[in-house]
């Protein structure tokens, strides 16, 4: 049940920290570990973080799209 919920939350989710652990070069599941512990001891406050990275990479995804060639302008 436990790898039901994680599926459902990795499939349908932000993918903040996939993309995080993409850029610092880490396996997600270390920064999703690093997050739960550092939420317990900051008691909530890095979940606004991880809140204001997944708009930040939102805008990012809506400003920066790849096109494939110059005609799809």
């Amino acid at each position: 049940m436990i790898d039901r919920i994680r599926h459902f939350f990795e499939r349908n989710g932000f993918g903040v920290f996939s993309r995080l652990a993409d850029g610092l070069g880490m396996r997600a599941v270390n920064v999703r570990l690093y997050f739960i512990y550092v939420t317990f001891f900051t008691v909530g406050l890095s979940f606004g973080f991880y809140l204001t990275l997944a708009f930040v990479f939102k805008l990012k995804d809506l400003i920066y799209t790849k096109r494939s060639s110059v005609f799809d302008l």
